[in-house]
Formats: structure tokens, sequence, C-alpha cells
């Protein structure tokens, strides 16, 4: 049996002292490949997360978008500005879809989109990629649970890894497979090891858990569902008889998503429903941004590498972690 591992429920930062005045003196810029990104979040490539509405939105923020790669080319090329990133499949047309898609969108960052990164097609994608376009793409691969998938996907020519398996709120991989890692111990080891950019995946539900997240070592986190139901997002918004909003957000390996893009259902390993409308992704993620740079501040860091440089962790009870909650409510 190994260790024991911790989730981001199971840790909290120590506060420290701070000369920090202004949430404005801190910096959330981050580098990935060649391109720094004002903010350090990048949109998940689900078809109830990403397409045109969104990458322009985030492109207005400074941050990275990646449009799903659930349709033909030509219609993900129309929906990916020169601004945004795109995902890509390992298999099939994957070489083709890159060269049609630098040459009509003028973009340079892929995103290899697989549930299992540390795998032999993963290795061979990479490997041809760099063969063919040297350093000309930044290329972000996963997703990882490992500090030894972490760096052979590094070595294998990745800029950004995706570290995060099982986490995400409407994937069922833990509970189909039995297979995964807590997306806060993954980046924690993972960031003990030289290599490529971490990219946090699954697992985030609150800003405070960006914090830690970027803490224990990530340059980047994604988000998924705390970006969906937004303005933004793809899909419609249907009513309910109580008159509140709703939108769809699915995994992609959920049964409805994989009938909608391939016509049938193979390995189920997530779930799809519907979540409250938010309102514009701009407000949600300027919410987000704010309450970061307050966590920052209250280790006494003007960026994410002075964060992570001073970060002290501690473990929390089950108590604990009532009182971190707004337990006033467990009262009545």
């Amino acid at each position: 049996m190994k260790r024991q591992t911790h989730s981001f429920d199971d840790v909290l930062l120590i506060p420290q002292y701070s000369d920090i005045e202004s949430r404005s003196e801190i910096d959330l810029s981050r580098q990935l490949g060649r391109r720094i990104f004002s903010i350090p979040i990048i949109t998940s490539p689900m078809d109830t997360v990403t397409e045109s509405a969104m990458a322009a939105a985030f492109g207005e923020m400074g941050g990275l978008a990646i449009t799903h790669r659930y349709c033909d080319m030509v219609e993900q090329s129309k929906m990916t500005p020169f601004s945004a990133a795109a995902a890509i499949g390992v298999t099939g047309d994957f070489m083709k879809r890159i060269e049609f898609l630098m040459a009509d969108s003028r973009i340079d960052t892929f995103c290899l989109d697989v549930a299992h990164g540390h795998h032999i097609l993963v290795e061979r994608a990479l490997k041809s990629i760099r063969d063919k376009w040297g350093n000309d793409v930044n290329i972000i691969a996963g997703n990882v649970a490992t500090p030894k998938a972490y760096v052979d996907l590094s070595e294998w020519g990745a800029d950004a890894v995706r570290v995060g398996i099982g986490g995400g709120s409407i994937c069922s991989t833990r509970i189909q497979t039995g297979h995964g890692v807590p997306t806060f111990e993954s980046v924690l080891t993972c960031s003990y090891e030289d290599g490529a950019t971490i990219i946090a995946d699954g697992g985030i539900k609150t800003a405070g858990d960006i914090v830690k997240a970027l803490a224990a070592g990530a340059d980047f986190v994604m988000l998924g569902s705390m970006l969906a139901g937004t303005d933004e997002s793809p899909g419609d918004v249907f009513v309910s008889n109580n008159g509140k909003s709703f939108k769809v957000y699915r995994g992609m390996a959920s049964k409805e998503a994989q009938r909608d893009w391939r016509g049938e259902a193979r390995s189920l390993e997530g779930i799809s429903t519907t979540i409250p409308a938010k309102g514009s992704v701009i407000d949600v993620v300027g919410d987000l941004l704010q309450n970061i740079r307050s966590g920052l501040s209250y280790s006494g860091a003007r960026n994410i590498t002075q964060l992570q440089a001073k970060a002290e962790f501690i473990v929390q009870s089950a108590a604990s972690q009532v009182e971190s909650s707004t337990h006033i409510l467990r009262t009545k």
C-alpha cells in the first residue's frame, strides 16, 4: 500500500506576514511555451465549456481558452480565434488537423486531449508533432497523475502537462476504473520534478482550491464546471417551472456526449447534468481573480513564484474542514 494522499479539502495554507497593501500589487501572469498570459486560468476543451464566445472572452481577459475537438476541423477553426488554442486527438487525422488549424486560424498552441496521457499513443503523437513542426508549436498534453508520467511527457516534447486524473465534477473515472490520484497530491508530487509547465486539472471547486493548486506547484489551473453555465459557454438556456435558468454541463466521456460526437457510447467515464446559469464569464473570472489575489496576499506573495516558495501547508481534520466552511447553516 502507498502512503495516504490528500485532496484540496484536506489541506490549508498557513497565513504569513504580508506587506502587500493592495491586491493590485499582485501579478498573476504565467508563461506557457513562448506565450505569456495575464491570468493563470485555462478553459477546459469541452463542448459545454469552450467554443468561440468563451475563446473570445478569455482572449479579452488575457487568458487561454482551448476549443474542443468534437467536431470537424473546419468547424473547430471557425470557433478558434487567433488568441486561443485547439484541442486535438492522438489518432486519425490529428496531424492534418494541426496543419489545417495553423494555416486557417493561425494558431500555434494545441492540446493533446486524452483521458490517460501516460500512453504510447501520446508518446508517438508528441514525437511526430515535434519532428514535423519543431518549436513552431506549443503543445499541452495529459492527463497524468504521477511524477513519472509528468517527466515522461515533458521529455517526449510537451510544453505543458495537464495534471489530474478522475477529479472532475462530472468525471466518473475513479468509480468506473478504480484508478486515480487526488489532484492536489498529483500536482504537489509532480512539482518536485523538473519538467514542463504544470496545469492542475480536476477537483477544483473554489478560488481557495485554485490558490492551493498554484501554491502546490501548478502554473495554471484548468476549469470546467466553474466556467460552465456562463453566458459564453455553449448550449441553450433552460428555464424551470420555478423560473430558474439552467444550462447543460457534461463530461466528454458521458454517454450523451459520446453519442453526439461519434455516434456510439464506449467507455463511460462521465455524466451529463444541468447547472444554474451564472451570467457573464468575465464577471465570474473577475471574482475568482480577486479571491486568488487575496489568497496570495495571505502568504505575503506578490506573484505565483513567490507563493510557491513561501507556501506552508497543514493537514486539517474532518472537524477542521467543517469549521473551514460557512457552517452557520449547520446549526439550523
